[in-house]
């Protein structure tokens, strides 16, 4: 099969800034996170020598303003989507949508459940129409007046539309309403987007990897994130500080458990809830699905990612494949399900 690996490469998508903005902007203002999101060239190397290997044709193609060109020339069977992009609530579901311009299948989710499950609030009103569990929260835009009523503290700020932990740090969790006004307004200029404050849920926190449609959704081995081996001043969250400051390959941290330590009806409860999401959202092929459970043991989900990170390294602790390789996958099995998964949705064979 040729397929073609679309990705962001962390310089492309500094490419992109600079492109928006021009030549000449202060990199002291630009967030450190900014780019957290893309690719590096080893990532990249590792999914092409890891697809491959089962016989598969590939080229590498960076998810730019002349992608559709690239694609046409190549002509592939099947696009290999991790492309994030930069700018934006529709910046993931860019590649899907030259995809279907063309008519060219793709692994994962549709432009609509790409761009919804990367809005926070948007995700979390379907979630709710839905009677999913997910926490109160408030969305503030630059319009907004900040006013928080009866919200409960503390709470959690977050950008609304980003992932990777982008723009989560160990402050944004607010113990009280003045923290929560200032560290809105600094998000509000830093990330230029709206804002969700969520309430802090206080129990456990997993994370669960899916594959499949339809009836055959499977749910792979649940990852319990313990938070007892942060520095002491640390709130219990996956803040960009962990999942990329105190967490690295040369000393990683102790943070992750696969399979959780659970008990089968509490398994059972995260499963249930966690595929009540995946369908609800019309997942396609995979996701990587966040949950906490509140102060009544009730697992709450916090975020889907239809695009799961899928760094190639154990010590880079990337949960998907984490999931994976304790259900018996190695890096090149877990991909090329993905691709099976994919080619069975459009009828391929392989």
């Amino acid at each position: 099969m040729k397929i073609a690996l679309v990705y962001s490469s962390k310089d492309g998508l500094l490419k992109e800034y600079i492109s928006r903005y021009g030549g000449n902007f202060p990199k002291d203002e630009i967030p450190p996170d900014f780019f957290a999101e893309g690719d590096s060239p080893e990532t990249i190397q590792a999914i092409i020598e890891a697809l491959q290997s089962k016989g598969h044709q590939v080229k590498s193609i960076e998810a730019d303003h002349v992608l559709h060109n690239e694609l046409l020339t190549y002509h592939p069977d099947l696009v290999f989507n991790i492309a994030e992009g930069l700018f934006g609530d529709f910046r993931e579901s860019f590649v899907p949508m030259v995809c279907e311009k063309f008519n060219i299948p793709y692994t994962g989710s549709d432009p609509l459940t790409l761009s919804i499950c990367l809005n926070k609030a948007r995700t979390k009103e379907i979630l709710s129409y839905h009677h999913i569990p997910n926490a109160p929260f408030k969305i503030f835009t630059p319009q907004s007046e900040i006013t928080f009523n009866d919200f409960e503290f503390p709470a959690i700020v977050k950008p609304v539309s980003e992932g990777s932990s982008k723009g989560i740090y160990n402050d944004s969790v607010v113990e009280h309403s003045e923290e929560a006004r200032e560290r809105i307004q600094e998000k509000l200029s830093k990330y230029q987007q709206p804002v969700i404050l969520e309430k802090f849920l206080t129990g456990d926190e997993f994370t669960v990897a899916l594959w499949g449609n339809g009836a055959e959704i499977e749910i792979l081995p649940i990852v319990a994130i313990q938070y007892n081996s942060l520095p002491a001043e640390a709130y219990p969250i996956y803040s960009y500080e962990a999942k990329w400051i105190w967490d690295t390959p040369e000393k990683p941290l102790e943070i992750f458990q696969c399979p959780a330590p659970l008990s089968f009806a509490q398994r059972e409860k995260i499963e249930r809830v966690v595929l009540d999401a995946y369908r609800v959202l019309q997942i396609k092929d995979w996701c990587r699905i966040d949950i906490r459970m509140d102060e009544y043991d009730i697992p709450n989900i916090l975020e889907l990612n239809p695009l799961p990170g899928i760094l190639p390294n154990p010590e880079d602790n990337s949960c998907f494949p984490k999931a994976a390789r304790t259900a018996g996958y190695d890096y090149a099995g877990m991909l090329n399900k993905v691709v099976e998964i994919a080619a069975k949705r459009y009828g391929i064979k392989l």
